[in-house]
């Protein structure tokens, strides 16, 4: 039986092919959209495949056909570490991207993950119109990237044992934390860490090489996590794990395409950012659910417990990602000026 997040196994990796207009056999324009994530349709599935497939859908629409999209999800064309570098280089057109994934290739990428920076939704999304957002989106076009659809995911933890809610119950534990800032808390708290993508969480934790796994609500859901976890600490209420996960595109392909084009791509995208946010909020409402049905033992993180967190940050990674480059240091103080 289908739900929104189970769909048949023929639907994860075949192509959504969109063209709308014409109907001419060839548009004058074809995308390729990739991205890591569970596939389905556009209106069932993991909110970030169904935001690629109604950005396919739409840009097609508003063109009369000009434009044809293909969404690959679940890493299907490109591996997940793989696709940032294949923009860059022109060799991939888009794709919704987990932004610190790309940080052993430009470190500053790390401000998408930055524990306790980012506090709310509506926070980080005002890094748009802030200062930061166009520092961030000019350091990112400089290096051959665009972006699109400013996406954030709040984030909780999958443990295969007992809950980690504060800074101490890490201690002893093998995590996945998503970021190397992240990576540097879970240490300082007692941790080991263990880096991979969220795509790769369920096995890991199957297999005992990691103990638990922080990443977004949407994905503690789409990889299926409570399948192999006993606990969860749900970020919905307050967090220190707010990613941001951004619909990207190829400058190099995005400079090729005629004007009207590149308009209509980016209007697109900026209108898809309330999807977006709704999306990662009805998530966080929905992974409890989850995994109580599934007999795990939910706890939800409170603004004293984040603010332990945060402590840890500011002292650690807050401090080495300053230190790392003069962009880090200046994307770090202008996102530190945006009030939650």
């Amino acid at each position: 039986m289908l739900t929104r997040r189970h769909v048949l196994g023929s639907a994860l990796a075949a192509p959504a092919i969109l063209r709308f207009g014409t109907g001419t056999a060839h548009a004058a324009t074809r995308l390729k959209i990739s991205h890591q994530f569970p596939g389905g349709s556009i209106d069932r599935g993991d909110f970030r495949d169904r935001l690629c497939r109604t950005f396919a859908q739409e840009v097609a629409r508003r063109s009369g056909g000009e434009i044809a999209a293909e969404v690959y999800p679940n890493s299907s064309l490109i591996k997940a570490n793989a696709q940032f570098s294949a923009m860059r280089k022109g060799d991939l057109d888009l794709s919704l991207y987990p932004l610190p994934y790309a940080g052993d290739e430009l470190p500053e990428t790390n401000i998408g993950l930055m524990p306790g920076l980012v506090s709310t939704y509506d926070q980080g999304l005002r890094w748009k119109t802030h200062p930061v957002g166009k520092a961030l989106t000019d350091f990112l076009a400089d290096k051959g990237i665009i972006l699109l659809s400013w996406v954030w995911q709040a984030g909780g933890v999958a443990s295969r044992s007992r809950p980690i809610v504060a800074p101490e119950d890490a201690k002893g534990l093998k995590v996945r934390g998503g970021s190397r800032e992240m990576d540097m808390v879970l240490l300082t708290a007692g941790a080991a860490v263990l880096s991979v993508p969220s795509n790769e969480l369920y096995a890991a934790m199957q297999s005992g090489a990691c103990d638990a796994g922080i990443t977004s609500s949407t994905s503690l859901i789409s990889f299926r996590l409570e399948e192999v976890a006993q606990s969860l600490t749900s970020g919905a209420g307050a967090s220190y794990w707010f990613m941001l996960e951004p619909l990207l595109m190829s400058k190099a392909r995005f400079d090729k395409l005629p004007k009207n084009q590149q308009d209509i791509i980016r209007a697109v995208g900026a209108d898809l950012e309330a999807f977006g946010k709704t999306g990662a909020q009805d998530d966080d409402i929905e992974v409890a659910k989850v995994y109580e049905k599934a007999g795990a033992q939910v706890t939800a993180l409170d603004a004293a417990t984040v603010a332990m967190w945060r402590d840890i940050a500011r002292d650690t990674a807050w401090k080495d990602y300053s230190a790392a480059t003069a962009t880090s240091a200046n994307l770090l103080k202008l996102a530190s000026d945006v009030a939650a």
